[in-house]
């Protein structure tokens, strides 16, 4: 049975391939416009990978940018064939390369929502790599002269500001790590080696905060070093008072923004997988249309399209058959081999028993 059979004539079929003409070149732009998505989303990553513990979250924009421009690729071929459509002397070139062609934007279209579906399940993978990484990051804030971590302190003084944020949860993740180096340490001075001896690590542990932990709009000046000694400032209660730093830690702060852009693909990548589907239906439709009339030898004649010559199930066991012989195509098959050589042996058999004639 025939699935979604359409009756089309030569001016209809015209209108076809003008209209998948237009729809394949916008399919090309939202192809550029996925790689172009993709490229971003990455470069947004690479800039934070020295606060990501691990790149598992990079599977997003690669799988975008892969199929940007696979997508571009397959909507150029649909372009042309909308071009041939209607020429009985070129059209045939296409027949075979068609059926690649489909498959191949059946694909596109399941990674794309795939794409959907993991910018959502791997925000814990997200939220998980942040924290390993900015944990390290904050550890590594002092070694400024180690080489590898030169730049850890910038970044994250850059990271604070950017994103107003402060620590890993909140400000008090620099209370537990030492984040000023010994190189600027005074190690006469009795503060210094009161804190130094009563910490079992021996690091000089204080309870304050690097100055990109300020909060610019606060009225009162920046209050970075003895956070929960009220009587250290004048007018200052850290139980009830709202102190002048961010207050949101810097995971959550990050999380926030890659789940926004990942978030903001969903209707975009949407948009495109319906144009794409709208495309190969169109395509299929121009092509078993056009083929029709070439059939009935009468090019400007009315002719029929169709989705599926037979119905689901019978078109699904046919293409598991092909699929199934292509696999078996080369293959050698031991009882053929075997009945050759039998063949080959009664052969002989024969030869030997034929009787010579005489001379």
């Amino acid at each position: 049975m025939v699935l979604l059979k359409v009756k089309f004539t030569q001016q209809r079929r015209v209108r076809v391939a003008q209209g998948l003409w237009l729809l394949s070149w916008l399919a090309v732009m939202c192809g550029a416009f996925i790689f172009c998505l993709g490229v971003y989303l990455k470069t947004e990553l690479l800039r934070r990978a020295e606060v990501m513990d691990n790149t598992e979250i990079h599977v997003v924009p690669n799988i975008l940018m892969m199929v940007g421009l696979a997508s571009i690729g397959t909507n150029w071929v649909a372009s042309r064939v909308c071009q041939d459509s209607l020429d009985a002397s070129r059209f045939p070139r296409w027949k075979v390369l068609l059926l690649a062609w489909y498959a191949t934007a059946a694909v596109l279209c399941c990674m794309l929502i795939a794409v959907v579906v993991l910018s959502y399940a791997l925000q814990g993978h997200l939220e998980e790599s942040l924290k390993v990484g900015l944990r390290n990051g904050i550890r590594f804030y002092k070694d400024t002269d180690v080489p590898g971590r030169c730049f850890q302190k910038e970044t994250i003084d850059r990271l604070q500001m950017e994103f107003r944020c402060c620590g890993n949860n909140n400000f008090r993740d620099w209370f537990e790590v030492q984040w000023v180096s010994n190189r600027y340490l005074d190690f006469t001075s009795k503060d210094v080696k009161d804190r130094i001896r009563s910490n079992v690590d021996g690091r000089f542990l204080l309870d304050g905060v690097p100055f990109s932990c300020c909060n610019p709009a606060s009225p009162r000046p920046c209050l970075q070093y003895h956070l929960t000694d009220n009587a250290f400032h004048y007018n200052y209660e850290f139980q009830s008072e709202e102190l002048n730093l961010y207050s949101r830690g810097c995971r959550q702060a990050l999380v926030d923004y890659y789940m926004s852009l990942m978030n903001s693909t969903g209707p975009g990548v949407l948009s495109v997988i319906l144009i794409q589907m709208s495309v190969l239906v169109s395509l299929r439709y121009l092509q078993t249309a056009v083929e029709g009339a070439m059939a009935l030898e009468d090019p400007e004649g009315e002719s029929e399209g169709y989705l599926m010559e037979k119905g689901m199930k019978e078109t699904f066991e046919e293409v598991k058959v092909n699929v199934l012989t292509m696999l078996k195509f080369g293959q050698v098959d031991p009882g053929a081999e075997g009945s050759s050589e039998d063949a080959d042996a009664e052969k002989s058999d024969e030869k030997a028993a034929t009787p010579t004639p005489a001379s």
